[in-house]
């Protein structure tokens, strides 16, 4: 990166300027120099800027009409929430959730569609996506004309920058130009992101880690996923890779790789069950975990046993995530919750056990039960963050 380019960095102060307002606002141009370390003089010309473009809106603080009043009336600044709309999506296995929010990121509207997705055709999944983005879309009493962006939250490897999903749990194939099959359907741009860094995202804007600059999240879901944020920026691999956890190495046995995921995955700790019967019903459905719970709490050995050996493993990566980015707080998420205490102390145990005394205690742990709204709500981040980066004119983001 030319950090000396001045075009980056007149993008990158905008960005910060406008974030900063998302943030904090109503804010006055002071404090968001103050926040920001940036001049008063460049500050003022970036809102003046935002301002022209309606990003952002003023708010006088004062009356305008008492002439008892002293000096001049504050004027604070916001963000524009009609200045854009974003539909985010967390698509799984068994349901896909929809939302639309304004520019500020509050939710207009929300759809839950309870259905099996996995392992359909491509044209099939993208069918009910695109029913689903535009039934959302309707119930926010909008079209897709006033839509500037969609984003797909999916679980698996997935490269931001070309939407291309690598593999996934959902897809037969790999390698799909999923966001260029979305954005010709929809007539809007389509964005495919890692449901993992979504829901970090998300976090980041609205949940456990809005105070934070730098955090680590782990998703405990169909797949093992991993978000780090630092410096307020999503950290990626090249060409915008996710990471999956889950293809972790914890060790090598004669039989091979011991990864995460043949620990700790969902399909790991659900796999000694019986073939049939409710509990493969409850699978089959996207319901395995909350069912697992019940069988838990009625001291079913076999879960137990699978319930304490996940926690050891997802302890142990999690130790050598923090040993690596030493993060103030990590957020753990996902269906894995649902196993209970069995699951958290072990977890917990081999945690302590496995971090370096060195660090011991720099690092939080959060555990969550975010929604699947919130993961949505995420996605939908993803999108306003491109819109917040972009350049733009009185007639929209220039993409």
């Amino acid at each position: 990166m030319k950090t000396a380019d001045p075009e980056l960095m007149r993008a990158i102060n905008r960005f910060n300027v406008l974030d900063t307002i998302r943030r904090h606002g109503p804010i006055a141009r002071v404090e968001i120099s103050e926040r920001t370390e940036l001049s008063t003089t460049t500050v003022s010309a970036i809102t003046a800027s935002l301002l022209d473009d309606g990003l952002i809106l003023p708010r006088h603080e004062g009356d305008l009409r008492n002439e008892a009043s002293r000096g001049r009336p504050r004027v604070m600044l916001e963000i524009n929430p009609d200045a854009a709309r974003v539909v985010g999506a967390k698509i799984a296995a068994s349901r896909m959730v929809f939302v639309v929010t304004n520019f500020r990121g509050d939710m207009l509207s929300k759809l839950t569609l309870p259905i099996r997705v996995d392992r359909q055709p491509i044209a099939v999944i993208a069918d009910l996506i695109e029913d689903g983005v535009r039934r959302c879309v309707v119930d926010a009493g909008l079209s897709l004309e006033d839509v500037d962006s969609v984003c797909l939250g999916l679980p698996g490897v997935i490269e931001h920058r070309t939407g291309r999903v690598r593999s996934s749990p959902i897809f037969r194939e790999q390698n799909v130009d999923f966001a260029r099959e979305m954005s010709d359907r929809l007539g809007v741009r389509a964005i495919v992101e890692s449901d993992a860094e979504a829901v970090t995202l998300a976090h980041h804007w609205f949940g456990k880690a809005r105070d934070l600059q730098d955090m680590v999240l782990i998703s405990l879901e169909q797949t093992i996923g991993l978000g780090v944020l630092h410096g307020n920026q999503l950290f990626r691999g090249a060409g915008g890779l996710s990471h999956n956890l889950g293809d972790l190495v914890l060790g090598v046995t004669p039989q091979g790789m011991v990864r995460l995921s043949s620990l700790a995955g969902e399909s790991a700790i659900l796999a000694n069950q019986p073939p049939d019967g409710r509990f493969a019903e409850a699978i089959r459905l996207g319901r395995g975990m909350a069912h697992a719970q019940a069988l838990i709490e009625a001291e079913d050995n076999t879960l137990l046993s699978a319930a304490t050996r996940a926690g050891e493993a997802v302890g142990l990566a999690l130790a050598n995530i923090v040993t690596l980015f030493a993060p103030p707080r990590v957020i753990i998420v996902g269906s894995s919750l649902a196993l209970g205490e069995p699951f958290l102390n072990s977890l917990r145990d081999a945690y302590e056990a496995a971090i370096p005394p060195s660090i011991k205690g720099v690092a939080e742990l959060v555990f969550d039960q975010s929604t699947d709204e919130i993961w949505a709500q995420g996605a939908a981040a993803v999108a306003l963050w491109e819109l917040y980066e972009s350049p733009w004119s009185t007639t929209g983001p220039a993409l």
